[in-house]
């Protein structure tokens, strides 16, 4: 990677065209070394096709991409090797075991070890995914669970400097969800830069740092994850003992314009301005909690995209 640009990810006007259908449009991706990057839009937004130009599965029509410093596709040679990848979900081998499709799928790529070092990286792949006891079952005995996580493991077998992942909690039960998260923490926290597609925005709001979104082609948002969760202005603050006798009245006159909705229960959507809590406890209302209104993921990524539907066009 080059020392000057700090960037694991970058692409410069990357625009796609399947015949009259543009599937990505003029994209500008920065993606920085260490980031642990959320990728997000919904269906038919382009960002499938965005990943597989990355990977150098599909050709850009226009535009420059360059992942861990090379060129894509024109030093791919190079450079994909040092990235580790699960797009559009696990590909195994049915009758081989977990195991043996890990060690085929090193073996195809060199890597640095090479066979000196594989079974250990294959074993720790396994172990890091819980799979380790089950390495010796034939992969179309696995429960979909089981195939999320060998597919994962394949991406980590290479201990890749780059780990591009699409919905790789899809098909979990919680514990392999935790699990998993915590996986990719534990890699983002030794070096590995992490550049994850998901639906799930709780997840992707907890595991990420910066995202970028798409929608219909554009890449409409790129930003850090604290940047868009900046606080709205709002307090919510809930009386103590819910609202007793007049408080909704007398939270009211108290608050004047500051109340921006009328009192539900004990609930106050207040504006954030001057010492609305010293006001209302001055005033005779005691107060539980206050807190400072934030911005979902979830809030700016419906307010920046429009739902395309189930297999719209064919920009993924």
């Amino acid at each position: 990677m080059n020392a000057t640009d700090g960037l694991a990810v970058e692409t410069t006007g990357l625009t796609k065209s399947f015949g009259r259908v543009q599937a990505v449009t003029d994209v500008d991706l920065r993606v920085a070394e260490g980031d642990r990057y959320g990728f997000l839009g919904p269906n038919g937004s382009g960002k499938t096709t965005t990943v597989r130009m990355l990977l150098g599965l599909v050709l850009p029509t226009s535009g420059r991409v360059r992942v861990l410093g090379g060129r894509v596709p024109g030093d791919a040679a190079r450079v994909l090797p040092q990235v580790g990848a699960m797009v559009e979900g696990p590909a195994a081998i049915g009758h081989l075991s977990g195991r043996a499709n890990l060690r085929l799928l090193d073996a195809a790529v060199p890597t640095p070890g090479g066979r000196r070092t594989r079974r250990r990286r294959v074993e720790d792949a396994l172990e890091a995914l819980g799979l380790a006891q089950v390495g010796r079952r034939p992969v179309r005995a696995y429960s979909l669970g089981m195939r999320q996580r060998l597919g994962i493991a394949s991406a980590l077998v290479r201990r890749p400097r780059l780990l591009v992942l699409d919905e790789p909690t899809n098909g979990l039960d919680p514990q392999g969800i935790a699990l998993v998260t915590d996986l990719l923490l534990q890699l983002s926290a030794q070096g590995t830069t992490l550049l994850v597609s998901s639906h799930l925005l709780s997840e992707v709001e907890h595991l990420c740092t910066r995202v970028g979104v798409m929608d219909r082609g554009h890449l409409v948002v790129q930003d850090d994850v604290d940047a868009l969760r900046a606080p709205t202005g709002r307090l919510l603050v809930t009386l103590a003992g819910g609202a007793p006798g007049g408080a909704p009245g007398a939270a009211s006159t108290l608050l004047g314009r500051r109340l921006l909705e009328p009192p539900t229960g004990g609930r106050l959507v207040v504006a954030d301005e001057g010492d609305v809590v010293g006001d209302l406890v001055r005033g005779g209302l005691a107060v539980r909690e206050a807190v400072v209104e934030r911005r979902t993921l979830t809030d700016v990524v419906l307010a920046r995209t429009t739902a395309v539907g189930e297999g719209a066009g064919v920009a993924r």
